[in-house]
């Protein structure tokens, strides 16, 4: 079995609103994704989550997303492939500020919540992402959804690629997430949360709403650390994959 990255969104407290156990999950994560200010976050949040993340030695990532405080990023928006362009240049690099002063390094971008589902397979989208990305800086890694058009297009831009899958999210038969409107978006269970991770890391393949067994051949899994059970989630993936690596 190969060895899979394990992701977490983090830094998406802000001010007074305190959410998620970032440090505590820092230990059993591969790779962080920060909030850069636009749907969570802000300036002490990102500069304390990387502190962490390098005492830790845990690799950073930006988690760029839609201006939208309130909705928390997950609200479709609209806007066009130049905004988009940009606002991934300004969150990047609000981001690669804080890593630079502290001496790390940014290995990778992912998009947020919205703007990640809807840039997925729309081309327009997904091509202003990449070259924001490749413009920053050809070597970081760009997390995508796994089997979107958004992967493909960045590999033929010469960016490499983590094709993500997650944790606590039901997919269709088609590869797409199941949307959050839907009341059997996430998975809340631990029972069938490690029930879907073991299939995704022995077999690279999940069990969509529409029972069908889908493959997907990823690099990276998440957990969302504002999921009510992220800790306790982190823990349980950290000790299957040990165990999966020891059979």
């Amino acid at each position: 079995m190969r060895r899979m990255d394990i992701n977490c969104d983090l830094g998406e407290s802000y001010e007074a609103f305190l959410t998620g156990r970032d440090e505590e999950i820092l230990d059993y994560v591969t790779s962080i994704n920060i909030a850069c200010g636009y749907h969570a976050g802000d300036h002490s949040i990102m500069h304390q989550t990387v502190r962490n993340a390098i005492r830790k030695n845990v690799l950073i990532g930006a988690h760029p997303g839609y201006p939208d405080r309130e909705g928390f990023g997950r609200r479709d928006m609209a806007f066009s492939p130049a905004e988009i362009y940009d606002m991934i240049v300004y969150q990047v690099g609000a981001l690669q500020a804080y890593v630079h002063i502290e001496k790390g390094t940014v290995h990778h971008v992912k998009p947020h919540g919205a703007l990640y589902n809807q840039s997925a397979n729309n081309r327009e989208k997904a091509s202003a992402i990449v070259h924001a990305v490749y413009d920053l800086h050809p070597q970081l890694i760009l997390y995508c959804l796994a089997g979107s058009q958004m992967a493909e297009i960045a590999k033929d831009k010469g960016l490499q690629v983590y094709e993500e899958v997650f944790s606590d999210r039901r997919y269709h038969s088609n590869g797409t997430l199941v949307s959050r409107q839907e009341p059997n978006a996430l998975i809340q269970t631990e029972e069938e949360m490690l029930e879907h991770v073991k299939g995704i890391l022995t077999a690279n393949e999940v069990l969509s709403i529409e029972s069908q067994k889908i493959k997907v051949a990823a690099h990276t899994l998440c957990i969302h650390g504002d999921g009510p059970h992220a800790l306790d989630f982190a823990k349980k993936i950290a000790a299957l994959r040990r165990q999966l690596h020891q059979q």
